[in-house]
C-alpha cells in the first residue's frame, strides 16, 4: 500500500457509510483536527465522529494527491480540496507488516490571509 492510497480508501469507505472502515485507517492513538477548531483523539473517537458525520449521507469526491514526502516509515500526504480553498495533510506511518495507517490528520487548512505591502 502506498501512503496516498489511504486517502482513496477514506473516500471509498466514507461514501459507503462505513465509519468503522474509515476509523480502521487510523492508528489507535491517531489525532484528527476535526471538527474545525477541535481535536478528535484515538480510533474509537474517530469512529464515533465519522458515524455522526456519515449519518448525514455526505458524498466525498476523490482529490488528486500532491507529491508524497517520505522519510523512512513516515510519510506526509496532502491534497488540495476541489473547491480550491486551503489544503489537507496527513502523516502516515508504515507498520511492521508493511501496511500504513494515519497518525495525524489535518483535514482542513484555511489559506493564509493576503497582506497588502505596507500593512
Amino acid at each position: 500500500m502506498r501512503p496516498e492510497d489511504i486517502t482513496r480508501l477514506f473516500v471509498e469507505r466514507s461514501n459507503a457509510g462505513d465509519a468503522a472502515g474509515v476509523a480502521a485507517l487510523y492508528e489507535g492513538d491517531a489525532v484528527m483536527a476535526f471538527p474545525p477548531g477541535e481535536l478528535t483523539v484515538g480510533r474509537d473517537a474517530i469512529r464515533a465522529l465519522r458515524e455522526k458525520v456519515l449519518a448525514a449521507g455526505p458524498r466525498f469526491e476523490p482529490e488528486q494527491p500532491l507529491p508524497t514526502l517520505l522519510s523512512g516509515d513516515v510519510a506526509l500526504t496532502s491534497t488540495p480540496p476541489k473547491d480550491g480553498t486551503g489544503a489537507r495533510a496527513q502523516v502516515v506511518r508504515r507498520r511492521p507488516d508493511g501496511s500504513r495507517l494515519r497518525l495525524l490528520d489535518q483535514s482542513e487548512f484555511a489559506p493564509a490571509p493576503t497582506v497588502a505591502p505596507g500593512d
